[in-house]
Parts: C-alpha cells; structure tokens; sequence
C-alpha cells in the first residue's frame, strides 16, 4: 500500500508516519531525510545533491523525483508512506508519473486536517527531548518535574527556534498557498480521506488505519 500524508506544519505527520512504518513494515519516504542520506552516500545523485546543497541551492523537484524512483525501484516492503512530497501540483502530476511507470498505484492520500488556532497553541507549547527525540507539550504533557526525560533520563530538554507563533503563522500561510491546493485535486480523483489531526496521538492513528483498511 502507498499512501501520502498531507497537513501543515505541525500536525504529527511524522509521528503518524511512524507509527506506520512499525505498524504495518511501511517505508517512511521524507524528502529531508533522503536528501540527508544521499549527500552523505557518495552515489552519482548523491553528488548532485550534496553540490546543490553545498551552493545553498533549492533541491529541483527532477532531483526529489530521481531519489524516490531509486527508493521505488528497491526493497518496498510494505509499501511507501511520502512524507513532505508532493508539496505543489506539479510535484503531485510528476509522482503519478513516476508510479506508473514503476507498476505502483497511489492507495490513498489521509488529509491531517487541524484547526490553525489550536495548532499554533499546541506547537508554541512543544519541547523535546535532546537525548532520545521523546515529545513533550507543556499543556498536556509537561517535561517531567525532575528534570529528567520519562523515557531516557536525559535532562537536555530542547525547543525549536522557529516554535514560535509569528513564525509558525508564516509557515501554515506557505503551506497554505502551495500545498493545500493538493487537497482539492486528490479529492477529484477519490482518494482523499480526511483524520482529526488535532486529536490524541493514539486517536488519530486509530483513524489513519481505519482509512487504510477500508
């Protein structure tokens, strides 16, 4: 099964996307994560891309798309979860392409929908853990009174520079004028679904997978 996650910023993409990738042996495909591995592997793209990114160049989409076929012509265990891609139509037209001509289909496509307000309040609230990248949220789970992460001990609590409300404000509008227009298309091809993002972690999952087993 392939499917694509789309929300803003914030809305637990990645940690869906991981519950996934346990649950169901998925293969979580993040464009930042894969830029990462390809600049440091030392392949004929991954010397394009740590070029491009040494210059402080955009990454090209015919880039992004070359390093998923490489991904979709490997092992697919249970199929492919794209995380962050596509962001634009053209992104979205380019990955259809890119299946068909790997003999995959695209599953469905779970819209993490979110209430900006609250969004913003929950991830202005969000800290880290520097040690093992355990979340944490000072409304409904605050870091621990001894000052030690729950899962790991670590006392290295962190909080991201842009966890702020202007600046998270900047990105939902970002995602909003690119992204969003996905919604709308992949809903005229019946493969939208939509999920409470703003809901407990185990709730939303429960959602997500009751999508994926329909």
């Amino acid at each position: 099964m392939n499917i694509i996650l789309l929300g803003p910023p914030g809305a637990g993409k990645g940690t869906q996307a991981h519950l996934l990738v346990e649950g169901r042996n998925m293969i979580q495909l993040s464009t930042g994560d894969m830029l990462r591995e390809a600049k440091d592997s030392g392949t004929e793209m991954g010397k394009v891309v740590a070029d491009v990114m040494a210059r402080g160049d955009l990454v090209t989409d015919d880039i992004v798309i070359g390093l998923i076929r490489e991904k979709l012509q490997g092992d697919k265990a249970g199929g492919f979860i794209f995380d962050g891609f596509p962001r634009t139509l053209a992104q979205a037209d380019a990955l259809g392409g890119l299946l068909e001509e790997n003999g995959e289909t695209l599953d469905a496509v779970v819209e993490m929908r979110v209430d900006d307000d609250a969004l913003v309040q929950r991830i202005t609230a969000r800290s880290t853990c520097g040690g093992c990248g355990n979340v944490y949220n000072d409304i409904t789970k605050p870091w621990p009174a001894d000052g030690k992460c729950e899962n790991c001990g670590s006392n290295d609590v962190k909080r991201r520079a842009d966890d702020n409300e202007e600046s998270l404000k900047n990105r939902l509008m970002e995602y909003y004028k690119k992204t969003s227009p996905l919604i709308g298309y992949y809903y005229a091809k019946g493969m939208l679904r939509s999920v409470n993002g703003l809901g407990e972690i185990a709730e939303v999952q429960a959602e997500i997978n009751s999508v994926l087993n329909t």
